[in-house]
């Protein structure tokens, strides 16, 4: 089995989206193995301090920008390797930024896709789990094409990851270009927005305050999480050694929303109690990833969710 390059010195790596939570992660990644990493985000859900500390690295270098209105001159750079992973992910930004997430997934894919093209550069698309839609198989497979409500509140995020792999797909079939393709689910640590709107930055958040934790429907709804170290290091496997085809990345382990919250309250010895609020719209019943393809190229998830909320619990806590 080939293994991940040990360095990465004399190599350009490109991350559009480098402020948010998983791409700064990702970029501190290869900047540790010796990588000239070259940023791009404008912030509309990134955040400046992720900049910071990216930006203790000597080989760091970023560029504000807004990637679906246009990239900055790269014409004295050659990058070896393009991460698209700049689209915001979380529900509570579907309602306001509806249409910055359908462009930045289809022009702004585009955009990196030509720069991927001109410069014989690996180009890896951060797709998602949400491209499943609400499934009718569990667990889902790389070959399930979904259960997507393509007028739903969910939508914008959804359909336009879609199209972003479509995307992906159609230049390395009539480019050549070297593409991969990653579906990620939920995935949590440090960094994540504290009003993300997602699991666990909610009930981490209210527990810590020993607020009640807000389930939504029954709670009989499934999520498998993914601790971030553990994500970084399955796309670094896609990225390095893996084909053309979709990869589903994360943690199959699997826990119902309310048990979620139980374990949460227990592990934080929280004082908060347990509310129920209707189930949104189009919300997915049971999430969880057939992680077999990934695992093909050495990849397995280490960290165990207590150990991970732990850690989580401790970053929001320094938050406050």
């Amino acid at each position: 089995m080939k293994k991940l390059p040990e360095s990465m010195e004399g190599k350009t790596v490109l991350i559009a989206g480098s402020a948010g939570f998983v791409p700064s992660h990702m970029a501190e990644l290869y900047l540790k193995k010796g990588a000239h990493v070259v940023g791009l985000d404008n912030f509309i859900t990134g955040s400046k301090s992720n900049i910071e500390i990216l930006s203790k690295y000597e080989k760091f270098e970023f560029h504000e920008c807004n990637i679906y209105e246009a990239l900055p001159d790269f014409k004295d750079t050659k990058f070896d390797y393009i991460l698209s992973l700049a689209s915001p992910a979380s529900p509570i930004d579907f309602k306001v930024i509806p249409l910055e997430i359908m462009r930045v997934n289809s022009e702004g894919t585009m955009k990196l896709l030509e720069l991927a093209k001109e410069h014989g550069a690996r180009f890896l698309e951060a797709s998602t789990s949400e491209v499943y839609g609400d499934p009718e198989i569990h667990p889902q497979v790389e070959s399930y094409v979904g259960h997507v409500n393509p007028i739903g509140p969910r939508s914008c995020y959804d359909e336009a990851k879609r199209y972003a792999e479509a995307l992906t797909m159609t230049y390395r079939n009539r480019y050549n270009v070297d593409t991969r393709i990653i579906r990620i689910f939920n995935t949590y640590g440090p960094r994540m927005r504290p009003d993300d709107g997602r699991v666990i930055p909610n009930f981490v958040n209210q527990a810590i305050k020993g607020d009640d934790i807000t389930i939504y429907g029954d709670g009989s709804q499934t999520r498998s999480f993914c601790y971030v170290s553990d994500l970084v290091n399955a796309i670094d496997h896609v990225l390095m050694l893996g084909d053309h085809l979709p990869y589903n990345i994360g943690n199959p382990d699997e826990y119902t929303i309310k048990d979620c919250a139980e374990l949460i309250v227990d592990a934080l010895e929280s004082k908060s109690e347990l509310s129920y609020s209707e189930l949104p719209k189009d919300d997915p019943k049971r999430r969880r990833p057939d992680i077999s393809r990934v695992m093909k190229l050495g990849y397995l998830p280490k960290v165990t969710f207590a150990e991970g909320l732990q850690t989580t619990a401790e970053y929001f806590k320094t938050l406050m």
